[in-house]
C-alpha cells in the first residue's frame, strides 16, 4: 500500500509543478516578504528600473535582484532588459496572479508604508536613473 502511494506521488510530481496548487504556493510565498510586497505596490503605477527599486528598498543590489527573481518565478512581474538596465512591471497573466495583485492593491491602498514609498518614488522620478545606479557606473579610468 505504501509503495503504491509513493508511486502515485512520484508520478504526479511533474503534474504538480504546473498545477494551480503550485502556482498558488509560489504566489503566496512571494507575498510573504514585506520588501517584495513593497516592490509590487511600487510597480502598480507602471514599469520601474531595478535601480529605482534598489534605492526605494535601501537594500544591496544582490538582495533586491534575489527578491525580483522570486517575483518573476511566481509570475507576478515581467522583466524587460535594455542594455545593462533591467525594468520590471506587473505581469498579471494568469487569473491567480491578477487576483493576488488586485487583492494586494486593495488591501494596502491606505497603508502608511506604501504612501511613504509612493512619495519617494515621485521624488525619484524627477532624477535620471543614473543618479540611483552607482553599481552600474563604470569606474573612472586612471591613465
Amino acid at each position: 500500500m505504501t509503495g503504491d502511494l509513493i508511486s502515485l506521488y512520484n508520478s504526479l510530481d511533474g503534474e504538480l509543478s504546473e498545477s494551480p496548487m503550485r502556482e498558488f504556493l509560489n504566489i503566496t510565498k512571494s507575498l510573504g516578504d514585506e520588501n517584495r510586497v513593497r516592490v509590487l505596490m511600487a510597480l502598480r503605477h507602471g514599469e520601474l528600473c531595478l535601480c529605482h527599486l534598489i534605492e526605494l528598498l535601501g537594500l544591496a543590489p544582490s538582495t533586491v535582484s534575489k527578491h525580483m527573481s522570486l517575483l518573476l518565478a511566481a509570475g507576478l512581474v515581467s522583466l524587460r532588459k535594455d542594455g545593462r538596465w533591467h525594468y520590471y512591471a506587473w505581469a498579471p497573466e494568469s487569473a491567480a496572479t491578477r487576483a493576488a495583485l488586485e487583492w494586494m492593491r486593495t488591501a494596502l491602498a491606505h497603508d502608511p508604508r506604501v504612501k511613504v514609498d509612493d512619495k519617494r518614488l515621485r521624488m525619484m522620478s524627477c532624477k535620471p536613473r543614473e543618479d540611483f545606479s552607482v553599481h552600474y557606473r563604470t569606474p573612472a579610468r586612471s591613465d
